[in-house]
C-alpha cells in the first residue's frame, strides 16, 4: 500500500474534510479523492462518508485508523533508521511524560552524547498512554512514564521512588487542604484521584484544577493557596520559605518507570538502562544533598 494514502487518509481524519486536508497536503482535491478510492478498493470498504458537513469515518474507516497511524510511524521510524547521520549506528527513541523531560530526559540526553557516540537520538514527549501504545507497536525503545503499566508484551522498570507532599504558601497547622478556591487539584493520574478521594472525602470540587504541575506551581506562588507536587520539584521553595509542607497530611508515591518492550534488543536497552539509572542515582544523590543542607540550616537558625 502507498504511504502516501494512508497519510492522506489521516489528514482527513484530522481535518474533517477533503478539501482541508487537500490544503494541507497541497494536493488538489481530485488527487486527495483518488488516493482514498484506490485504498477503498484495496481494503474493500468504504473509509468515509461525505456530507455537507465534511467527512466523517465509517466502520471500517474507524478499524482503519490505527492501522494507519501506526504505518505511518513504522515508515518514519524507518526512514530514518536508513539515513543515519555520519559515525552513527542506529536510532534509538526514547519518549518521556512532560513533567519527567527536567531533569531525567534532559541528563540522560546529556549523558548518551558523552558515552554512547555512536546512537543517534529521537525524543519525544507526550502523555503516558500513548506512549506506551508506541512501545507496544515497536515505534518507541523507551518510554518513560510515571506508575508502571500493566500490559502485556511490555516491561517496565523502577527507576526512581518519589512522593506527592501537600505544600501551601502559608504556614498551616490543618493537615486538610485549605478551602476549595484556594486548593489547586492536580492531575497526577488515576491512582492520584483514588487516594486523594479516600483521604478527603468531604472535601469539595476545586475551583481551580491544572493538569500540568509546573503550571499549577507557578500559579500557586503567584495567587497563593496549595496543593500536590513532587517533593523533589518544590524542595527549593521549601527550603527558601515561599513554600511549607502541610502538617500530617497524607503522601502519595508516584514513582517513574522506564517501559519497553519485552522483545526489545536486549544489548541496546542495556545500554539506554545504564544510562538511565546513572542519570536517576544522581538526582537523588542531589535532592538528599538538598535535604541535608536544608536540615543543617535550620539547625542553625
Amino acid at each position: 500500500m502507498d504511504i502516501n494514502a494512508a497519510r492522506t487518509f489521516l489528514e482527513i481524519v484530522k481535518t474533517g474534510s477533503f478539501i482541508s486536508a487537500a490544503t494541507n497536503l497541497n494536493l488538489t482535491q481530485t488527487a486527495v479523492s483518488a488516493r482514498i478510492r484506490v485504498l477503498e478498493e484495496q481494503l474493500d470498504r468504504p473509509l468515509f462518508v461525505r456530507n455537507k458537513a465534511g467527512a466523517r469515518l465509517t466502520a471500517a474507516g474507524e478499524q482503519f485508523l490505527r492501522f494507519a497511524t501506526t504505518m505511518v510511524q513504522v515508515w518514519e521510524r524507518a526512514r530514518k533508521a536508513v539515513a543515519l547521520p555520519p559515525g552513527r549506528e542506529m536510532v534509538v527513541t526514547v519518549g518521556a511524560e512532560l513533567s519527567l523531560w527536567d531533569p531525567l530526559l534532559r541528563d540522560w540526553l546529556f549523558w548518551v552524547r558523552q558515552a554512547c557516540p555512536e546512537f543517534a537520538v529521537s525524543a519525544q514527549i507526550d502523555d503516558a498512554d500513548r506512549l506506551v501504545d508506541r512501545v507496544q507497536a515497536g515505534l518507541l525503545d523507551v518510554a518513560i512514564v510515571y506508575a508502571a503499566p500493566q500490559r502485556p508484551g511490555v516491561i517496565a522498570e523502577l527507576l526512581f521512588e518519589e512522593k506527592l507532599v501537600m505544600v501551601s504558601t502559608k504556614p498551616t497547622h490543618r493537615k486538610h487542604p485549605e478551602r476549595a478556591e484556594d486548593h489547586v487539584r492536580i492531575d497526577w493520574g488515576d491512582a492520584f484521584a483514588a487516594g486523594y478521594q479516600a483521604a478527603f472525602p468531604d472535601h469539595p470540587n476545586p475551583v481551580v484544577s491544572i493538569s500540568y504541575g509546573p503550571l499549577a506551581l507557578d500559579y500557586i506562588l503567584a495567587m497563593g493557596g496549595s496543593g500536590y507536587f513532587r517533593k523533589g520539584f518544590v524542595r527549593r521553595y521549601l527550603d527558601d520559605g515561599r513554600l511549607s509542607l502541610v502538617p500530617d497530611s497524607p503522601e502519595f508515591s508516584y514513582s517513574a518507570y522506564a517501559v519497553h518492550s519485552a522483545k526489545a534488543d536486549k544489548g541496546v536497552m542495556e545500554r539506554i538502562r545504564v544510562g538511565l539509572r546513572e542519570v536517576a542515582a544522581r538526582i537523588a544523590s542531589d535532592n538528599q544533598s538538598t535535604k541535608q543542607r536544608s536540615k543543617a540550616r535550620k539547625r542553625t537558625r
